[in-house]
């Protein structure tokens, strides 16, 4: 069966495979980004516990943990058009698009993850330091983002990747919105050229090379941060609270 392993047909389909991996990787990294800025929202208001904003929030996100990501890919895409359209003037569906669809389910769906991530994060920050922002006079908003945010962001940064790593290899699921992603590239050119096991096998390698990269690279911020040189952060910390006191913030 090896000795019948077509390379030719593995090189001629490296345009497309390309393109669908490049696809995947597009989505990955909107839905990363998007899903980060809006998790750590999400994380901050129930941290807070800001009234009704945070029973919203904590239903927001155990919604989208609860549902499969395809079904929400459905809903937005069928349903979202015709909520839309109903309160229009003419009160018809107004398409989305199945690529819109994809990075705005993914970046929303993942934003749920991120935000009990990030919320795990925030719980491990001492008190201390929320009291000594208080005492110094610093803003909440101050506070967040420029003390406890890049800690947590640094102390979650190994579980991020790995969330991420699961996040790429969900891109598949955009076959239902007939979007031609890394695996459905390979899928699509091995039913019309009977290459299945050149593609799927090409594909799959492709996979364990980026997968197998991400965790490596969850590996090393997780032994960084647990390393001596770690302690930066008590450090950068204390120059923070120095720096916002001297600026009065």
């Amino acid at each position: 069966m090896l000795g019948s392993f077509d390379t030719t047909a593995v090189l001629e389909a490296v345009p497309l495979l390309w393109q669908g991996l490049v696809f995947s990787l597009e989505l990955t990294l909107v839905a990363l980004v998007g899903g980060m800025a809006f998790g750590i929202l999400l994380a901050v208001v129930r941290q807070l516990n800001i009234p009704i904003l945070s029973q919203i929030a904590k239903l927001y996100i155990v919604l989208m943990r609860s549902v499969p990501l395809i079904l929400v890919l459905f809903w937005f895409f069928f349903l979202v058009p015709l909520a839309i359209g109903h309160f229009t003037i003419g009160g018809q569906p107004i398409p989305v698009g199945a690529r819109a669809t994809a990075f705005i389910t993914f970046t929303m769906f993942e934003a749920a993850f991120y935000a009990e991530i990030i919320r795990s994060g925030l719980r491990s920050i001492s008190v201390g330091q929320y009291e000594a922002a208080q005492a110094l006079g610093i803003s909440t908003f101050s506070t967040y983002s420029k003390i406890i945010i890049p800690q947590v962001l640094r102390a979650t940064a190994p579980i991020v990747v790995t969330q991420t790593i699961i996040l790429f290899q969900d891109t598949s699921l955009v076959y239902v919105l007939s979007l031609t992603d890394f695996l459905g590239a390979a899928s699509k050119t091995a039913q019309r050229d009977g290459t299945l096991i050149e593609m799927y096998t090409t594909v799959a390698l492709g996979y364990l090379l980026l997968c197998v990269a991400g965790s490596e690279l969850a590996e090393f911020l997780k032994d960084k941060n647990n390393s001596p040189k770690g302690n930066w952060i008590k450090r950068a910390v204390n120059f923070r609270f120095s720096s916002l006191d001297t600026n009065g913030l």
